[in-house]
Order: C-alpha cells, then structure tokens, then sequence
C-alpha cells in the first residue's frame, strides 16, 4: 500500500482520491485543505487520514506521494517542495503558470530522481484515445489539419482564477491547457514552428492585470500540421459546454465531441468523405485514469523517466501564446 497525502481537496481533488482509493493500492494517511469543510468531505472517504494544518505538517507523515490540487500560483513551489523531500507527485493541470516554472518542477524531478504526473485528463478518454490510435496507424494519410474547441458557459467560481499573478492566464491557461496538449500529444510532441493568439475580455481585447474569458491561437507544428484552438468562459454557448477536437487528413479525418452539452460523455467517429464510422461512444468512466496510471506506475517503482511526457513543451507553447516568449 503506497501512503498518500492530498492537498487540496475541493471537488477535483476528492474526485481523484477516490479514483486512486479505488485502486485498493493506496493508503490516505494525510488530509491538507484551507478550507475546512472540504477538508471534512475528503475525511469522509478517508476517515483513518490525518487532517494537517500546513504543507510542512503534511510532508512530516512519512508520504510515499503527494497529490496536489491547490491553485495554480503555489503548484511550483508545492512539487518542489515535496521532490526534494523525497516525495513523488501527482499534480493538477496547470502544472505551472510558465515555461520557467515547470522547468524548476522538472528540474527538482530530474535531481531527485522521482515520478512526477500531471492530471492531463482528456488524453485518456475512449475518444481521444481511438483516434491517436488511427492518426498513429496512419488510416487519416497525412494529417494537415487540426480544430480544437473547449467553450464552457460557465466560469469559474474562485477569484484567483481572475487575477493573472495567481492563475497565470485565464481560460487558455485553464481549458486550453488541455487542448495545446491533446494537440501536441497526438503526434507526438512535435516542435512547434509559430504561436499566435488572441485574448479578449467581455468581447475586447485583454488589458494589464486582467485575464481573458475568450481565446483563440493558431500554431504551426513541424510536421506540418496547422492546429487551431478556440476556448472560453461564461460563452453564450446554447449548451452547458462545446469541447472538440476534429483531425483532417489526405485519407480520413478523425472528430472528438461531447454528447449533448456534457462535461463527461465523448464520442468519437471517423471521416471518409461524406461517410463516418463511430470508434467510441459513452458511457467511458475516464476522469480519473491519469490518476491511477500514476498509482500503477508508482506501485511497480517507476521513476523520473515515467514522467507525464509533453510537460515543458505545452508550457512553452502557452508561454508564447500569452506573448511571454
């Protein structure tokens, strides 16, 4: 049994230490959250946990992982802080607000020789799954084209969201996170040759000290291929989300999409001129698969090198799109 701590333990992050108590390969021995309510409802799942008032009490109880869900500003220091205890790490996405944050995490990994993941979640659905497998076998030919979506009609609830010191960005740091990588990932974490974005708030662009509630970027990847990705807050989307990925290629083309509004439910179908072919389709019980894939790879000793791969090139293609770069 592998002792865990958690820190953070809002909806998110109760949600994963159920899936990874699910396991049967996992002991909570120790609870840390600001917020003691949530603090109350994650020692409902985990009564035989100890309830902690700081980060420094939690590392003290003899931890063979951390799991973090925080927010974003404190993720780097946070990792940090546990790698060089000794401790590996499971953390919520964004791993870090920057490029140079998420090399000091990878750094601190790297030298202490520990696993570090990152709950890039969206990879592991049936959908995105069954058509890296086709865009990976070659059925699309060669793929040009990438359009990724993720517009959520609602917004977050947190003020840190909201002040970019804390978030690092709005919702291209927050839902395009997810889509910059799908992106990348799909084949396999390609340079990418140009970044370009537009950030707009309440339909304007951006202004000092705000983040946006609506952005588009464009990249280029070396291989080639033009991806293009659009996301959103509190968008009058007719639906409770939109979330996309469609491929496009010289034999096939290959979509991604949510059922009815849903934050849960994927499908996935396959294109061949005006003909489609369903691949995948709902129920898919997939939200806390990144989570326990860092369980296994924890459990059978694996280290460093088992990281969560795609880490810093994400972080550095966010980097540019903000113009920090």
């Amino acid at each position: 049994m592998i002792r865990l701590g958690f820190l953070g333990t809002g909806w998110i992050g109760r949600n994963r230490m159920e899936a990874m108590l699910a396991t049967g390969e996992v002991e909570p021995v120790a609870i840390c959250d600001s917020n003691g309510d949530m603090a109350a409802q994650a020692l409902e799942l985990a009564p035989g946990a100890k309830l902690t008032a700081s980060l420094e009490e939690l590392l003290d109880c003899e931890l063979e992982g951390l799991v973090i869900a925080t927010p974003s500003a404190l993720h780097a220091e946070q990792c940090v802080a546990a790698l060089e205890r000794g401790i590996p790490v499971f953390c919520q996405k964004p791993l870090a607000r920057t490029a140079a944050e998420v090399d000091a995490v990878l750094g601190a990994a790297r030298r202490a020789d520990l696993l570090l993941g990152v709950d890039l979640s969206y990879r592991y659905t049936a959908a995105m799954q069954a058509i890296r497998e086709r865009v990976s076998g070659g059925e699309l030919g060669q793929v040009f084209a990438a359009d990724l979506v993720f517009h959520n009609a609602y917004g977050p609830q947190s003020g840190w969201f909201w002040d970019p010191k804390l978030s690092g960005g709005g919702c291209l740091i927050d839902l395009g996170v997810h889509l910059v990588d799908l992106a990348l990932w799909l084949f396999d974490f390609p340079d990418v040759t140009e970044a370009r974005a537009t950030l707009l708030r309440a339909g304007q662009p951006v202004r000092e000290g705000e983040v946006e509630d609506y952005a588009t970027g464009e990249l280029t990847l070396a291989n080639g291929i033009h991806a293009r990705i659009a996301c959103s807050w509190n968008l009058n989307a007719g639906r409770d989300a939109a979330i996309e990925a469609s491929i496009y290629g010289t034999q096939g083309g290959a979509q991604m999409r949510n059922a009815g509004g849903s934050f849960l439910d994927f499908s996935a179908e396959l294109f061949h001129g005006r003909e489609r072919q369903p691949i995948a389709s709902p129920p898919d019980d997939w939200g806390g698969r990144a989570a326990v894939e860092w369980v296994r790879k924890l459990s059978a000793g694996e280290r460093f090198e088992a990281t969560t791969p795609g880490l810093r090139e994400t972080a550095l293609v966010l980097d540019r799109l903000y113009g920090r770069a």
